[in-house]
């Protein structure tokens, strides 16, 4: 299970150190794509193959689901960690997520999240002022 917060520094060739604690989990190669609320998403090679069968079953006819599967497809980009536990991140995906210097790296269950510092800033102060709504409002699933 990948569960954390981590702070690193993404260079000017758009390396990003990748924590230690998500390196044995994301190991050989993992997929890295657009993610939504601004951030990126990276999925262990086995859980980015439970979402693509998921996607197939979605129905072509269907508008949204063509937009989410192309949004998704057309971003990812397989990662291999380096010898420094560093990955490369691509241009379009540094682009979308705003990544500049300070970057917030999250585990989130099946996958990591990468944010830009500011929009994590952002978000997690958003949360906390409606997390107690918003566990009310997940009462319903069982939470």
């Amino acid at each position: 299970m990948l569960m954390g917060e981590f702070h690193h520094s993404i260079d000017a060739k758009g390396r990003l150190i990748v924590p230690a604690k998500f390196r044995e989990t994301l190991t050989p190669t993992f997929v890295l794509t657009r993610g939504m609320d601004g951030c990126l998403f990276g999925y262990p090679r086995d859980e980015w193959t439970k979402l693509q069968t998921k996607l197939a079953t979605l129905p072509l006819t269907k508008k949204d689901a063509r937009t989410f599967t192309r949004f998704l497809y057309s971003a990812a980009t397989e990662c291999e960690l380096d010898k420094q536990g560093r990955i490369n991140i691509p241009a379009p995906l540094i682009q979308h997520a705003d990544l500049t210097k300070e970057c917030v790296l999250v585990g989130v269950a099946n996958r990591i999240e990468v944010w830009s510092q500011a929009r994590w800033d952002s978000f997690e102060t958003t949360a906390e002022d409606s997390f107690d709504d918003i566990s009310e409002n997940l009462e319903e699933f069982g939470l």
